[in-house]
């Protein structure tokens, strides 16, 4: 995976905000702000996965939407 640069324009007091941020963490402002990108994505992604597999299942015997919670669905070990 190569790299690119990415420049932003943000206020001062955004940027201290997260020079403070990334400081709890021990890390440089770059680093924080990648992983909370990643971090976003990846939300975004299983998100997508939870609706594609209630889309193909149904929803979850425990979900508000579930209906009378008979059809067999894989847990794949998950309680």
């Amino acid at each position: 995976m190569g790299s690119t640069v990415l420049s932003l324009r943000i206020d001062s007091e955004l940027l201290d905000r997260l020079k403070r941020h990334a400081a709890k963490r021990g890390m440089s402002v770059q680093d924080y702000v990648v992983r909370t990108l990643i971090r976003e994505d990846f939300d975004e992604r299983f998100t997508t996965a939870v609706e594609e597999t209630e889309k193909f299942y149904g929803p979850a015997a425990d979900s508000p939407a579930a209906g009378a919670g008979d059809q067999v669905r894989p847990s794949a070990g998950i309680a």
